[in-house]
């Protein structure tokens, strides 16, 4: 009869309850394994049926799919499918460090590969499962109903080893998931047995015997510190790495990088094809090809063998590290110890999970030696009165003919004799043609022993420290038939892998050109010299200009420098590569540049161990002085290059020099100073810098550039009103860092000039008040004293000031330009090109 009853119920409610419901059954009765056993209800469930099916080790194989029906008709109403899944699985020795199920035929393999179809397969208990099941038939454990109450299935296994940390776990439930890696069976029984005969044992002495992860497919483990979190905690990290040797074959060309164990889980042919792809991709200079060559046969499977040829003179090293951070021969692992305890959902450590085992272990025993007790108990209980019939045989045979039946008989031999019910069944049990041979010896010998594994039972049940004997010894029975040697080495901290970059790319020359107004590209020779070799062919934007011009490799690292202090680092490769008439791309699409941010500073280069410096200027003269080295990254994101002082100062310029030579310096008001490079101290990196000129109120820098401690060249000077004046660098007096320095272009008393660029060998074009590009042409400007005064080149004025390289030639360099001394930018230690501007990329200078 239907119910006519409205219950008032928001729809939230009912959708979380049904939800909170489900997730419930999923985490409780799917995809967490139990505390005790180790094992999800599926895994329970196809263990028990194949022991009650008496498909055990020491019996043939047997059909899987007979196992998977049984188990789905009879225990999982489930697709046939996840039965014969979780079979296959606990049956793959790359999965379980010790598997359960024994396979017959194709389970599957390391690639992937997909198992044969469950009809094609057989399969059975392996040795060590039947020890999950032993004394299961002795109520050692609880029985609830199965799905529709036709037959009784075990709520838990006796486990009678740590299976729960032998063979790992991983599942997702709903909201939950589950990471537990296999461990060493020796080594777990070892921690258990230690905390039994301890209880107060510290992490630290239960790690001593289980050292971390041993898994299956062997590998290398490092991250100790991980590993102990997980342990304390139930959640860490560690990362796994293959294992390789090199081979050297004698008189050939090529070595061979041999991996013979890869990391658990890892699919062996993806791991060859993420390394095939690098090969052909020429990603990994030095490889040659990749193959696997490991055998086809079973026994051979567990040997893995996957090898890259590489050069003879390639650095091995490299090669590896570079496989290491871009294949799966190196992957993260994270601990996540999830697990059903007392009902519900944990998180526990190694000593909580042992904790556990240990406590199921005491009362899988107790019930087992209660099991045993009853029973001897009872059977001692029949042996003392067959004894007792022995001695009256004939007055009992005699009443037993004189009664009419059995039951009459029972109650006669019980009344007139005083024998118990059982006694009574015992008796009339004993065949005819035993009676004359009834053995009281034997008896009486059966007697003796049943009392004392009687008294053995009680003092088990009674002492705590004997039962703890009694796991103890097992335990250390099944560690001496089944434990095998550890197949994982363990590493101290995870180790921090440095790429050589020249590994990461195609290492080829090209040239490099960067804009006035931002606009970078990568060119090969060819197509440079292709269209004449000349700046006049380049491709820029209208009215932009080609400030620096590098002849350069594509793995080298490119500097860029920002007016606020950061600067950031790419590979050169990282550059678009265009033809020598394309105008580039924006640098904001190359590094990460914020809006207020513009480039001060620019530079390739090869090698950051040469002894070159980091120059940076302040507008407010302060020099800082950092070695090149500390700029090494692989970052790409904004890193500090040096600190300011004050709200109102920025970096002017930034260049890479030695520190032989001289500075030379200019300020707005017409100032400059000459000093030595070697009086500015080295610092860090996230320092500031130290004076270079001292200031006279409203005064800033405009630039400071590197020379020759004897330069023979002028400089030239550019004020706002379009006066140019050359000077002779020898003319300014070599003094002391931070001095006022000299006047270098004469002082008006009305009108003073405002200096906007001092420079020495570049070609650099005005925007003038008409609104174009005008060069100008110092050349037409005489060289004059230190303080006299220039020539008007351009009518009405200066807005902005351009630069363009000049194109290095063919000519031999001097020993001080080869060392990067020279001007100072470019490629660090290579190229010679123009100096580095302050007003580099500014908008006020665009047209």
């Amino acid at each position: 009869m239907l119910s006519n009853q409205i219950i008032n119920q928001s729809f939230a409610e009912i959708m979380g309850k049904r939800f909170g419901d489900y997730a419930n059954l999923v985490i409780l009765s799917r995809a967490i394994p139990d505390a005790r056993d180790g094992l999800k209800p599926v895994q329970r469930r196809i263990l028990y049926a194949m022991y009650q099916e008496g498909n055990t080790n020491d019996k043939p194989y047997r059909k899987s799919a007979k196992t998977v029906g049984y188990v789905m008709g009879t225990y999982h109403p489930h697709g046939d499918s996840a039965i014969y899944e979780t079979m296959v699985r606990m049956a793959q020795w790359w999965k379980m460090r010790q598997v359960l199920i024994q396979g017959h035929g194709n389970f599957g393999s390391l690639d992937a590969d997909p198992p044969a179809a469950m009809r094609y397969t057989e399969s059975r208990l392996s040795a060590l499962a039947n020890e999950l099941l032993r004394d299961i038939e002795k109520d050692t454990v609880t029985f609830i109903p199965n799905y529709d109450n036709s037959a009784q299935q075990p709520a838990v296994l006796p486990s009678r080893f740590p299976n729960l940390l032998v063979n790992g776990a991983a599942g997702i439930a709903v909201g939950f998931a589950t990471d537990i890696p296999t461990h060493n069976l020796g080594e777990v029984i070892d921690a258990a047995v230690a905390q039994m005969k301890n209880p107060n044992i510290s992490l630290d002495e239960l790690m001593q015997h289980v050292k971390g992860p041993d898994f299956p497919t062997g590998g290398i483990v490092q991250g100790l510190s991980g590993i102990r979190k997980a342990f304390e905690t139930g959640r860490g990290q560690f990362i796994i790495r293959g294992k390789t040797h090199v081979e050297e074959p004698k008189g050939g060309k090529i070595k061979k990088i041999v991996v013979s164990e890869i990391p658990y889980e890892v699919v062996k042919s993806k791991l060859v094809g993420q390394i095939d792809e690098l090969v052909m991709e020429r990603k990994i200079e030095g490889a040659l090809a990749v193959r696997d060559e490991t055998g086809r046969k079973e026994a051979e499977q567990k040997k893995v063998r996957i090898v890259v040829d590489i050069r003879k003179e390639a650095d091995e090293q490299a090669i590896l590290n570079y496989l290491y951070k871009n294949t799966d021969l190196q992957i993260y692992y994270n601990y996540n110890m999830n697990v059903i305890h007392e009902g519900t959902i944990r998180q526990m450590g190694l000593k909580a999970l042992l904790g556990a085992y240990i406590d199921h272990q005491k009362e899988v025993v107790t019930n087992r030696c209660q099991y045993d007790l009853d029973r001897k108990q009872s059977r001692e209980h029949i042996v003392e009165g067959l004894i007792r019939a022995k001695s009256i045989l004939r007055q009992i045979v005699d009443t037993i003919m004189d009664s009419e039946d059995r039951a009459d008989a029972k109650k006669n031999i019980m009344e007139k004799y005083g024998f118990t019910d059982n006694q009574a069944d015992a008796i009339l049990s004993i065949q005819l043609a035993s009676l004359t041979r009834l053995d009281i010896v034997k008896l009486e010998k059966e007697l003796a022993t049943l009392a004392k594994e009687i008294e053995e039972l009680k003092s088990i049940l009674a002492s705590e420290k004997k039962l703890i004997q009694v796991i103890t010894g097992e335990l250390n029975e099944i560690k001496k038939k089944y434990a095998e040697e550890r197949l994982t080495e363990i590493q101290g901290e995870i180790e921090e892998i440095k790429i050589d970059i020249a590994m990461q790319i195609n290492a080829e020359d090209c040239i490099v050109t960067l804009t006035n107004e931002g606009y970078i590209k990568r060119t090969s020779p060819r197509s440079f010299k292709s269209v004449g070799g000349t700046l006049e062919t380049c491709g820029v934007k209208e009215g932009d200009r080609v400030r620096y011009f590098m002849e350069t490799n594509t793995s080298h690292t490119a500097l860029f420098f920002t007016q606020d202090g950061k600067y950031f680092a790419t590979l050169v490769n990282a550059f678009p590569d265009d033809k020598w008439k394309d105008i580039g791309s924006a640098l904001v699409n190359i590094i990460p540049l914020e809006k207020n941010q513009r480039i001060v500073g620019f530079t390739i280069v090869e090698n950051f161990k040469q002894p070159l410096y980091v120059y940076h200027v302040s507008k407010n003269g302060l020099m800082k002085k950092t070695a090149l080295s500390e700029y090494e990254t692989n970052r790409s994101s904004a890193l500090v290059a040096a600190k300011l002082k004050g709200g109102d100062d920025e970096f002017m310029n930034v260049f890479v020099a030695d520190e032989a030579g001289a500075i030379l310096g200019a300020t707005k008001d017409g100032m400059g100073i000459r000093f030595q490079r070697s009086e500015v101290s080295a610092t860090g990196r996230a320092s500031s810098g130290v004076k270079a000129i001292a200031l006279a109120p409203g005064d800033d820098v405009i630039t400071m550039l590197p020379i020759e401690e004897v330069d023979s060249r002028a400089f030239s000077l550019l004020t706002a009103e379009g006066v140019v004046k050359r000077t002779a660098i020898g003319a300014i007096p070599l003094q002391a860092r931070a001095g006022k320095g000299v006047q270098l272009i004469r002082k008006r008393k009305n009108n003073p000039h405002e200096l906007v660029a001092m420079f020495l060998e570049e070609t650099v074009y005005a925007w003038t008040s008409q609104n174009e590009w005008t060069l100008v042409e110092t050349e037409q400007v005489i060289v004059n004293e230190q303080g006299g005064i220039g020539r008007q080149l351009i009518e009405g004025g200066v807005k902005a000031v351009a630069f363009e390289t000049i194109l290095p030639t063919d000519e031999p360099k001097d020993e001080a330009t080869a060392k990067g001394s020279g001007d100072g930018s470019g490629t660090a230690g290579q190229q010679k090109t123009s100096n580095v501007q302050a007003n580099l990329f500014d908008g006020d200078h665009r047209k």
